[in-house]
Parts: structure tokens; C-alpha cells; sequence
């Protein structure tokens, strides 16, 4: 069963308060409960907002999945916060024993996600080479191959008349 913390509307036409409720996610919005675990009102100001922090941890814990409205509730009621630090204490302790039992070795560097094929210029020339010429001339043409029996003739560049 998928359980969803979310709000359950209550109130008169046109004058609407909510339960902050823990449902089975199949179930429709005004329909049966789990449990009521607070009170939201829109219409006051400031906007009242009453959740038993305990039980919404309790049910965070268990995999029940906050409404998005639900979410900003806790996060304010400071219910979220409260099931985060749980959450990162339960996995230091975990993580602490996994690392005594491990064997100390240093983590592998990370890898990029994304390669790009395309050289960047100057990419490929060797240290060696590059050391010894000055920046700013260009790197010396190789001499053709005399096994090539035709050089491929130029090809003109824009704008110039053969």
C-alpha cells in the first residue's frame, strides 16, 4: 500500500480548512484515512497550521510521500527537517559501521559525464614540441610523402578567382 501525506478539505462552501491526513494513495481526497496527523487553515492570518510533528515523522520513516502543499506544511511545522536529521543520523551510524569493516582504500577519481569528440585546438600537440616554438608562430608543415604519387590540388578559398 502507497501511503501520501496530504490534505483532506473540510469546511464550508467557499470557507475552507483541511486535516493534514495519512491516506493510501488510491483513495479519493475526502475519502477514508489512516490517520489525521494535523490542521491547516488558509483563511487566517497568518495561516494556521497544527501537525503533530512526532507522527509525521513516523510515517515519513515508513515511505509515505508528501503532497507538494504537504511538503511546505512540514517544512514550516519543521517536521521535515526533524525527519532529515533522523534520516542522516540512521545513515552516518550505518555508513560508520560500513567503513570500519571496509578496507581503507582511496576512492576512484570521478569520471565526466559527458565526452566530446571534437578536439580542441592544440589539443594534440605533443609537450615536447610545442616547448622549444614560440606561440605565436605557426607549428612547421611535415614534408609530403614521396610515395604519394599526385598531390591533391587546392582547393581555392572563398572569394578567390582560379
Amino acid at each position: 500500500m502507497a501511503v501520501r501525506l496530504r490534505l483532506k478539505r473540510t469546511g464550508k462552501k467557499k470557507q475552507p480548512s483541511y486535516r493534514v491526513v495519512a491516506v493510501d494513495s488510491r483513495k479519493p481526497r475526502d475519502g477514508r484515512v489512516l490517520e489525521i496527523i494535523g490542521t491547516y487553515d488558509p483563511r487566517q492570518e497568518p495561516s494556521a497550521i497544527s501537525i503533530a510533528n512526532e507522527r509525521a515523522v513516523h510515517w515519513l520513516s515508513h515511505g509515505a510521500q508528501p503532497s507538494d502543499t504537504v511538503s511546505k506544511l512540514l517544512t514550516i511545522s519543521g517536521a521535515w527537517d526533524e525527519f532529515r536529521s533522523l534520516g542522516s543520523a540512521a545513515t552516518a551510524d550505518g555508513s560508520a559501521e560500513a567503513a570500519a569493516s571496509a578496507p581503507s582504500e582511496p576512492a576512484p577519481a570521478p569520471t565526466p559525464d559527458l565526452v566530446l569528440d571534437t578536439p580542441e585546438p592544440g589539443a594534440d600537440d605533443s609537450p615536447e614540441l610545442s616547448a622549444g616554438m614560440p606561440a605565436d608562430e605557426p607549428a612547421p608543415e611535415p614534408a609530403p610523402d614521396p610515395a604519394n604519387e599526385a598531390p591533391e590540388p587546392k582547393s581555392p578559398e572563398p572569394g578567390e578567382v582560379q
